[in-house]
């Protein structure tokens, strides 16, 4: 199929220096960024635009949780443990935290920008790979959205470009700054390390049990766009590769969303349709599915538009792709990080 813009990790889109002062926020251009976080009881209850206080403590909670999981399995990632190790150690952490998966852990590997996620019983190693660990997290629905990448191939400047360009779009969010401008500050930050940002993924709104909604964040810049208002729940997510900067679905697909319903007569397919409800209609990994036998009540159930697959996404040309995320609160005096801890600059 042709290639689209894809809001990564799930969904298609429609259409300055810094100092830290003693109270852990950064200050630039007279606006503050609260960038890191103790637990949330530490921080008062408050409103930020439409978002009321319950929803801003639950997205922080969630980010909590996501700071810790990523922080443990990022350490796991290396040659010779297994892909499926390191996703089912993040997934029941989460669980055991008492949150929520907002989709299946992502782990993508060398050419693999998006929507990889092992399958049951995948023994696949990590090798001397360049690997995105994509994590999502939801507090009663509200979500934290964070990616990191491991690199054992010896390509750390790519890895440095996408988390440069992560750091020089958290700089750029405040009300009223066109997203535009946002990509327009990612692709600078990778172009100045010689490579290329992924143009047809962006970043997304993040709303309650949605976590791909707009306002679409581009990895470029771009003239037509929206501006970011107090209240806005934002994960910028840039990608860099030495590649052409397109990517395209690959043959493999683990991670399904319900869009639908309907009646099958298929009674695994049916089975399959009562196992759905756990998910909130959040995004699944077929592993997550109770039956071994699942994987033809799936197409069954895709063949009946009442779920959608996502194929895993590639780079065009086979190369290489590194990937940094963190999820966001615009506030009016900026921005409030709430996934931060998990890369340098935080």
């Amino acid at each position: 199929m042709p290639i689209r813009y894809y809001s990564s990790v799930f969904g298609v889109a429609a259409n300055r220096s810094r100092v830290r002062d003693a109270g852990d926020h950064f200050i630039r251009d007279g606006r503050a960024c609260r960038n890191r976080f103790a637990a949330t009881s530490q921080h008062p209850s408050m409103s930020i635009g439409e978002l009321d206080a319950d929803a801003v403590d639950s997205y922080r909670e969630a980010g909590e949780v996501l700071v810790e999981t990523m922080n443990d399995a990022r350490e796991m990632i290396e040659p010779g443990v297994t892909q499926l190790e390191v996703a089912e150690y993040a997934e029941d952490a989460i669980r055991e935290a008492g949150a929520g998966l907002a989709f299946p852990v992502n782990i993508s590997v060398d050419e693999e920008a998006s929507h990889a996620t092992p399958a049951r019983d995948d023994d696949t190693e990590f090798g001397e790979e360049m690997v995105c660990l994509d994590i999502g997290v939801h507090v009663d629905g509200y979500i934290a959205d964070a990616a990191v990448t491991v690199d054992y191939t010896g390509h750390d400047d790519l890895v440095e470009a996408s988390e440069t360009a992560l750091e020089a779009a958290v700089e750029a969010v405040a009300p009223g700054v066109p997203t535009g401008e946002v990509g327009a500050a990612i692709e600078n930050a990778i172009d100045g390390f010689g490579y290329t940002p992924i143009l047809n993924l962006t970043g997304h709104g993040v709303e309650r049990y949605d976590a791909h909604t707009g306002p679409n964040i581009p990895n470029r810049a771009v003239d037509r766009s929206v501006e970011l208002e107090v209240g806005d729940v934002i994960a910028i997510e840039p990608f860099a590769t030495d590649g052409r900067g397109k990517v395209g679905e690959g043959a493999t697909e683990e991670i399904y969303e319900q869009v639908g319903d309907g009646s099958v007569r298929d009674r695994r397919a049916r089975q399959v349709m009562e196992e759905l409800e756990a998910f909130d209609n959040l995004p699944f990994a077929a592993r997550w599915l109770d039956s071994s036998r699942s994987a033809m009540a799936l197409r069954t159930l895709k063949n009946a538009d009442i779920i959608k697959g996502y194929p895993v996404l590639k780079e065009a040309d086979g190369q290489l792709i590194s990937q940094a995320e963190h999820t966001m609160i615009v506030t009016e005096a900026g921005c409030e990080v709430t996934t931060a801890g998990i890369h340098d600059f935080d």
